[in-house]
């Protein structure tokens, strides 16, 4: 007869399977990607708050995703830093830092989606309405859009999680590298009916109307690309957008592949790694790929460096 714990505060992690061999290499790919997290994105975010040409609707909104990929990966790769130096049988956690790290986790995921269909709405508009823009992406709606986007996540999370601590648990073992939804509610014993049903609509939900938004935005854009002579305007039309279904496409791939995963229980341990990179690939690559594609961070970027050249000399 299984031995249960019931609502035991100290929980164990699974976590990765490491061995001696791989044990540091993945400690040193982790820091160093959490690293180049901190760096870039931080970056990118000082940059913009301090160069009065950036203050535009795009770059203000793209900072609210550099924040949300570094809010989100400081709070799960130094946990997952700290496990792999451990015994499996030493990886414990307490409930509630558990159950902060899983909304921390969906928020990150929620709030990718969300500010990208708001940065995609701001493209929209742009290209589409170019003489309006100004009207209609004014500082207020920047705010109003920020706003929404955090808030609609924390409620429709804070919803989600709710569901899951008002059971009771008889099991401790959590079957992933850190904690998440499904991991908390699969401790109880209880009949987890309604928290299936909440999960797997708010996830369609999300992706239907992220997936849907994209494409209707960007099918009208292509339709006012195709139907203008403007060739300046059909270039930085294709550099922007192509840089933010980029982001997107990243996104959406890496967060595809573990829940495809989650069906095949014989790739548990690709699951666990695929979950991880879904927090640290776009951390990484967002900041890159955008700053790569944008002029006028490049601009600043060269003016900083070129002052700091010109300073010794002077």
């Amino acid at each position: 007869m299984e031995n249960y714990t019931y609502n035991s505060l100290t929980l164990q992690l699974e976590g990765l399977r490491v061995t001696k061999t791989n044990k540091y290499p993945m400690f040193i790919f982790l820091l160093l990607s959490y690293v180049f997290i901190l760096v870039a994105n931080v970056g990118i975010v000082v940059l913009i708050w301090t160069e009065r040409s950036l203050h535009q609707p795009m770059y203000l909104l793209f900072c609210n995703l550099s924040i949300n990929d570094v809010v989100g990966n400081t709070l799960l790769v130094p946990r997952l830093l700290a496990d792999i130096l451990v015994p499996p049988s030493e990886r414990l956690i307490h409930y509630y830092e558990c159950v902060m790290q899983a909304f921390t986790a969906h928020m990150f995921g929620t709030n990718a989606h969300t500010f990208l269909m708001i940065m995609a709405f701001d493209r929209y508009v742009a290209i589409c309405n170019p003489l309006r823009y100004s009207t209609i992406m004014n500082h207020k709606m920047v705010i109003k859009l920020t706003v929404s986007a955090w808030g609609v996540g924390f409620v429709l999370i804070g919803i989600l999680l709710g569901l899951t601590i008002r059971l009771n648990r008889c099991r401790t073992m959590i079957a992933n590298t850190f904690c998440d939804n499904a991991s908390l509610f699969k401790l109880s014993c209880e009949n987890v009916f309604i928290n299936n049903v909440y999960g797997l609509t708010f996830t369609v939900v999300l992706f239907a109307g992220s997936i849907g938004s994209m494409v209707l935005t960007y099918t009208k854009i292509t339709v006012v690309c195709l139907t203008s002579k403007n060739k300046s305007l059909n270039s930085k039309a294709l550099k922007t957008c192509s840089t933010h279904l980029c982001l997107y496409m990243i996104m959406l791939v890496s967060g595809f592949v573990p829940i495809a995963l989650h069906r095949f229980p014989q790739y548990a341990e690709y699951r666990k790694i695929s979950a991880i990179l879904f927090k640290i690939v776009p951390g990484s690559l967002n900041p890159v790929i955008y700053g790569l594609q944008s002029q006028e961070i490049h601009k600043c970027l060269s003016n900083i460096f070129h002052i700091r050249k010109v300073k010794p000399t002077i």
